[in-house]
């Protein structure tokens, strides 16, 4: 007989998932069996079949929305050091530029990351990934790129990995050696060819990240030196991603579509034929206004993914530069920034984020067969999730049918608490 893992049921709202409008099911029910949803409906239907007293877990939701977990797809949530005083320089003026220029920004945290030994790198990241849970993140991606040389590239996808072990986050490992060319390079050439002939080969041999990501900027690499890092990449088994349009509209967003990348991420100064572009070659575009929130810049320009029928993917981009765990924010900073719609940010938070990511299983929905993450946020409806902004909305959060967190007792595992990685 199957296990009943958890039945939800009394939801003001349900959302089910992608559609237009948005699907959704008031006084809605979802039954989970083995970690996957088995029904959703209304509650009457759902509890004739699914009884709460055959189920692990049974939750009343009366009042509460129930959405899928948030995927992030975009983070950097391994790192070591602090950047906070670049906060208080880029509010005096200074560029992100600039402060790279003066040894700050992704060279500061390298040379941090590069001292700390990996038992830290992942205590680090699983504090990182206890927030995100509690904010109702249940898939997040997470790159390398503070290491910038072959053995720490490999110690922090090491790290990754045995967060991933423990952690109730399914954590989706990318590699991302062309984050930036450290200093003791002699040239931005000289440390593609070291990408491509020893830390690729390494990244492949190791096994662990499924992506390979570079930063395709003005003054970091150029189009064609991101070509051959992520070529380099592909033909080790590793699907492209890229760092596009950031801060100047160099053409990432164009080598995103012709290497057929699973996202082109950023997108600040893409055009409408960019869009069109990402579209035609089915890469997902992925938008993070944390990031621009942070600089002080532009949000990208959803319209003209509107009008390329380019499904948008938020994510946080949660680094040292751009420090909010939360997709709740980002949802918000989507509404409010980027001018989409509740139902929009919804769906771009939670299935088409997975889909830039390669988690096409139905993550990212609660419909049947689905993977049954979800959270129960403490208000009416989705729309209220960016409307109350300030606050973190998420009371409880399942995920694979098991509740993994709630507001009253935090991270929750079989004992009651999260384990440590590498513990028995």
């Amino acid at each position: 007989m199957t296990d009943l893992d958890a039945v939800v049921y009394g939801a003001n709202e349900l959302v089910v998932g992608p559609g237009d409008p948005l699907e959704t099911i008031e006084d809605g029910a979802i039954a989970v069996i083995d970690g996957n949803v088995a029904a959703v409906g209304p509650t009457m239907d759902i509890l004739r079949e699914y009884p709460t007293e055959n189920a692990a877990e049974s939750i009343d939701a009366t009042g509460r929305a129930v959405l899928p977990g948030f995927v992030d797809p975009h983070t950097h949530a391994v790192f070591a050091g602090d950047r906070s005083g670049e906060f208080a320089a880029k509010l005096r003026g200074k560029t992100y530029q600039e402060i790279m220029a003066e040894g700050g920004g992704i060279l500061s945290t390298v040379h941090s990351v590069r001292e700390a030994d990996t038992e830290h790198l992942v205590a680090n990241l699983l504090d990182h990934l206890d927030v995100m849970l509690a904010h109702g993140t249940t898939t997040a991606e997470v790159k390398s790129g503070y290491g910038l040389d072959t053995e720490t590239e490999l110690r922090m996808l090491e790290a990754i990995d045995r967060a991933n072990e423990v952690h109730p986050i399914d954590v989706v490992p990318t590699f991302m050696g062309a984050h930036a060319v450290p200093d003791n390079a002699e040239s931005t050439d000289e440390y593609v060819n070291c990408v491509v002939d020893e830390q690729i080969p390494a990244v492949a041999e190791q096994g662990i990240a499924e992506f390979c990501d570079v930063f395709c900027e003005e003054d970091v690499f150029s189009v064609d030196q991101s070509r051959v890092v992520l070529e380099a990449g592909a033909a080790a088994g590793l699907t492209p991603k890229v760092h596009a349009e950031e801060f100047t509209r160099l053409g990432g967003a164009q080598l995103a579509a012709d290497l057929g990348a699973a996202s082109a991420d950023h997108l600040l100064h893409a055009s409408g034929n960019d869009a069109e572009m990402l579209a035609e070659a089915g890469v997902t575009p992925v938008c993070l206004p944390g990031t621009a929130f942070s600089l002080g810049e532009d949000y990208a320009d959803v319209d003209a993914f509107r009008s390329a029928n380019a499904p948008v993917a938020l994510a946080t981009d949660f680094n040292p530069n751009c420090f909010s765990q939360s997709m709740q924010f980002a949802v918000a900073l989507g509404c409010i920034g980027m001018r989409m719609t509740p139902a929009e940010a919804t769906v771009a938070a939670t299935v088409n984020a997975a889909s830039a990511i390669d988690r096409n299983d139905g993550t990212g929905s609660l419909e049947a067969g689905a993977p049954g993450d979800l959270v129960i946020a403490d208000v009416p409806s989705h729309v209220h999730v960016p409307y109350n902004f300030a606050v973190n909305n998420a009371e409880t959060v399942i995920k694979g049918g098991r509740r993994v967190y709630d507001r009253d007792d935090g991270i929750r595992d079989d004992d009651g608490h999260r384990p440590q990685a590498g513990s028995e």
